[in-house]
């Protein structure tokens, strides 16, 4: 399993950012994927999830209303567009993939596939 997260940047408070995460090695359309953040001397978090067929997601209080999840199945692709951007949102923002969906899209765990992250920093 192969993920590969693209799209992170230095944007001003109020700004937008739409990441991108490119798959390869599995069976894509099988999974459901995931966006996790972990800002400095914090613990990992969750963020959003689609599930396979991308009929269902989750999104963390923290972003509901800002950020939104979507996949490509065909182009092997999951999304975040991230409006409205805090401070707060600055960490480095990893996609994850997971063959069970968790009640509601709400993962308090982590999922067991990861990629190399990117850097997202919010700030004037």
């Amino acid at each position: 399993v192969q993920l590969q997260a693209s799209g992170g940047g230095l944007v001003q408070p109020g700004g937008s950012l739409r990441l991108s995460c490119a798959a390869s090695g599995f069976h894509f359309s099988n999974y459901h994927l995931g966006w996790f953040r972990q800002a400095p001397g914090k613990e990992r978090e969750f963020v959003a999830s689609i599930k396979s067929g991308g009929l269902s997601r989750g999104v963390a209080d923290s972003v509901k209303g800002r950020f939104t999840i979507s996949r490509d199945n065909t182009k092997k692709q999951v999304f975040l567009q991230m409006n409205s951007l805090k401070p707060e949102d600055t960490a480095v923002y990893y996609c994850a993939a997971d063959d069970t969906w968790v009640a509601g899209g709400i993962y308090s765990r982590t999922m067991p596939h990861w990629g190399k992250g990117t850097q997202v920093t919010v700030s004037s």
